[in-house]
């Protein structure tokens, strides 16, 4: 029983821990609480998250503000059509006694920001996905431990897709979520222009710092869980399989390929942290379908009839249920 108190005690302070985290944030951020908490979501989870939205939506100054409540190290990277994979991993250099020195690159945070990732070609991308995938690089047959806690969160602008070069299905799918930031509303909008058109002094407080974080991480993979639940979200993937007996029909006509298990753990992750922001000690089939969106959204691979009907991802996921 004692370990269950703590356990819960725990959980309670992570609640805690993340509602100072909105209020810090909300001084430069207007509205977008639901990208807050699904980012959260993905730094609590030890996941990596895609933001999906138009230019001029605040999303580097929402990961940035997000990194100085966790007291993180936030590096943004630009991805450009020239950017070479030493550009964000680091380089060998000789110094002046002529003896070879690793100069780190911007992958050495802990927050990376990765700015329009389907600019940068896909040696590129390879190098950023290896690190995310291995928590580490490697130069010149060296092995560097990158920094933890680690996450990235790359950005891709849904409009202008000349000359960019898509992630990948198999890339795509070490993201835990694909996370859609749409224009803020009309009192939302008025608020930040009324912001940023003025002096704002308010400064962003630190809330936790590395240790908590990996405690926290720690916590929420000890969190109980349900068989119950667990089967739902294994099945409710297996339904996105084309080729599986319980599919529906839209799967079938729509989809060339559905999600893999990594799915599945991104659901049940993401579920337990769901359960937590709702002050809930244990995840129910709720908290998977209220994530099933951002988890399966970038895995699942539409073929041509759902483009010549116009059919959505998102329409056939919540066809799932």
């Amino acid at each position: 029983m004692e370990s269950n108190h703590s356990d819960i005690k725990s959980l309670e302070n992570l609640v805690h821990s993340c509602d100072n985290i909105k209020k810090e944030v909300s001084k430069t951020i207007v509205g977008q609480i639901d990208v807050i908490d699904k980012l959260l979501m993905t730094i609590f989870s030890g996941g990596h998250a895609v933001l999906i939205g138009v230019p001029g939506l605040a999303k580097t100054l929402l990961v940035n503000s997000i990194s100085k409540t966790l007291g993180l190290q936030f590096n943004r990277i630009q991805f450009t059509p020239d950017l070479m994979p030493s550009d964000i991993m680091g380089a060998e250099i000789i110094d002046n006694e002529r003896n070879f020195k690793f100069v780190k690159g911007p992958l050495f945070g802990n927050i990376i920001l990765a700015d329009e990732i389907n600019r940068t070609p896909p040696k590129t991308q390879s190098a950023l996905l290896e690190a995310m995938q291995e928590k580490s690089v490697t130069v010149s047959g060296k092995t560097y431990k990158l920094n933890a806690p680690f996450f990235v969160l790359a950005t891709q602008n849904p409009i202008e897709q000349e000359g960019t070069y898509p992630l990948p299905e198999a890339q795509l799918d070490r993201f835990m979520f694909s996370i859609v930031i749409d224009y803020p509303s009309l009192n939302d909008e008025l608020q930040i222009v009324k912001n940023t058109t003025t002096i704002n002094h308010q400064e962003i407080n630190k809330v936790l710092n590395f240790d908590s974080i990996i405690n926290f991480q720690n916590d929420l993979l000890g969190m109980p869980i349900t068989n119950t639940v667990y089967s739902y979200a294994v099945e409710l993937v297996r339904k996105t399989r084309p080729n599986s007996q319980n599919s529906p029909g839209d799967i079938k006509k729509f989809i060339d390929f559905g999600a893999g298990p990594r799915a599945s753990q991104y659901l049940i992750l993401g579920a337990k942290m769901h359960a937590v922001l709702k002050g809930k000690y244990s995840p129910d089939i709720e908290d998977v379908r209220a994530v099933s969106e951002d988890v399966l959204r970038h895995r699942l691979v539409k073929n041509y009839k759902a483009e010549a009907e116009g059919i959505t991802i998102e329409k056939i996921i919540q066809n799932l249920f």
